[in-house]
């Protein structure tokens, strides 16, 4: 082959893939507007292997394909974009739906995407109560909190799932509104804050992404009627660490506005001590109060389990390496 033949073929396969590239980048544009008009309106919360597609970007979209190469071979927004719309025209409410785990069992199993879909709403297990509203409190605006109000406004949604009402926190110096709201806004290590935020002085508050967060000042559970503030029933996420027993935490039960209480760090006493995915199914309506363990139990649990599902495991250990916390975490 000559100089001039090898040159040609090697421009044709730069076109090539830069053909393809852009293909993909404009099935990826077309897949946000489908995926935020499923999040808003319907609830519905799209992934790929696990990996949400609400508010991201072309480039984040089409990454998220590609890391599944290593799972479960190539997948291209080719494949899966014809599931989103197809998603997109049922008539379906709240739930989670994996379109990467769909694609590849079309692909594996050969069944066309309206019999695989079937099938996984028929595992979704929504239904129109998904569509109320669940008030949230956060009592501490510490490392941890902050985080859970990313991902509480974040899957804010259609406003009708998880809604982030408040944060419960002692009164700080001047200026305490807009220091939170900076902290919030700022992370070391997750970054910036994805969206807006306004403070609204005259009534304590934080705007984030129109989500009013309204700022409550105690010094204790028992200070605070949550129903003054409109919130009713509402799931209380302790993330303080002052209080780790049920006797402590049943403090939360007996303010007005609170139904069920999470605390974020390892219970004492018979307080049940879950780790989502391992030990979920010991939840029961009646549980009132319940711990979702440490970071390290959450961080080695997973892997444990697979470990000892699979070989068996006799004894182990575990060292963890903690970073500075200060002594009050509720600031």
């Amino acid at each position: 082959m000559s100089n001039s033949d090898s040159g040609q073929n090697l421009a044709t396969l730069q076109q090539d893939h830069f053909s393809r590239w852009k293909n993909r980048e404009q099935i990826a544009e077309q897949m946000i507007s489908a995926i935020g008009n499923l999040y808003r309106e319907k609830n519905v919360i799209v992934s790929v292997y696990g990996r949400a597609l609400i508010n991201r970007s072309v480039i984040q979209i089409l990454k998220a394909h590609r890391r599944v190469r290593m799972i479960a071979g190539d997948l291209s927004v080719t494949q899966t974009m014809p599931i989103l719309e197809a998603i997109s025209q049922r008539e379906i409410g709240a739930c989670r739906l994996d379109i990467g785990k769909i694609a590849t069992e079309i692909k594996n199993s050969g069944r066309s995407v309206d019999e695989v879909l079937d099938e996984e709403l028929s595992k979704a297990k929504w239904s129109e109560s998904s569509f109320n509203a669940t008030d949230v409190v956060l009592y501490g605006f510490g490392r941890i909190g902050r985080i859970l109000a990313r991902l509480l406004i974040e899957q804010a949604g259609a406003g009708k799932g998880l809604r982030l009402r408040a944060i419960v926190v002692r009164r700080g110096g001047e200026g305490d509104l807009l220091k939170r709201a900076s902290l919030l806004r700022r992370d070391s290590i997750h970054g910036g804050f994805e969206g807006t935020l306004e403070v609204d002085h005259e009534n304590e508050a934080i705007i984030a992404n129109g989500n009013m967060i309204k700022v409550i000042y105690a010094g204790k559970p028992s200070e605070v009627d949550y129903t003054q503030y409109g919130i009713n029933n509402a799931l209380l996420i302790d993330n303080t660490g002052v209080w780790r027993d049920q006797a402590g935490l049943s403090q939360h039960l007996e303010a007005k506005g609170v139904k069920r209480v999470i605390l974020t760090a390892p219970g004492k006493g018979d307080l049940k001590n879950i780790v989502y995915g391992i030990n979920d199914d010991m939840i029961t309506d009646s549980d009132q109060i319940i711990s979702a363990a440490s970071c390290t139990t959450n961080a080695i649990t997973p892997v444990l389990k697979i470990l000892n599902d699979e070989f068996g495991v006799e004894y182990g250990h575990v060292e963890t390496c903690l970073l500075y916390t200060s002594p009050s975490p509720r600031d």
